[in-house]
């Protein structure tokens, strides 16, 4: 069984996915319309939803005959405190750069 944050990454990891999930930040849409700007089927789309409903990712509507998708926005808040621990070091490793450079330039802070 995979956990939660491994079937995130995995939806997220294909550029297609990516791109459908930015259109479904400006709201709901139908297959159709998430199909348009792609150059492929429209059963080849619904895969690609298939992979983001199954991680949660997406949720699918009915209305009448639509189907229309909304973005699910908690496993990217599961991403976002994941990767939050991890800010550290990146800032840590900016700390050092800025430092670095001021030794290079003579800059403010030069001892």
């Amino acid at each position: 069984m995979t956990d939660t944050l491994s079937r995130t990454f995995s939806a997220l990891a294909d550029p297609t996915r990516r791109a459908i999930l930015a259109r479904l930040a400006a709201g709901e849409a139908t297959v159709s319309e998430l199909a348009e700007p792609f150059p492929m089927s429209l059963p080849a789309v619904s895969r690609h939803l298939k992979v983001l409903e199954e991680a949660g990712l997406i949720t699918r509507g009915r209305t009448r005959q639509w189907r229309p998708c909304r973005l699910e926005a908690k496993p990217l808040e599961d991403v976002a405190g994941w990767v939050a621990a991890y800010r550290r070091f990146w800032d840590d490793g900016f700390d050092r750069l800025e430092e670095h450079l001021r030794t290079l330039t003579g800059g403010p802070g030069d001892a």
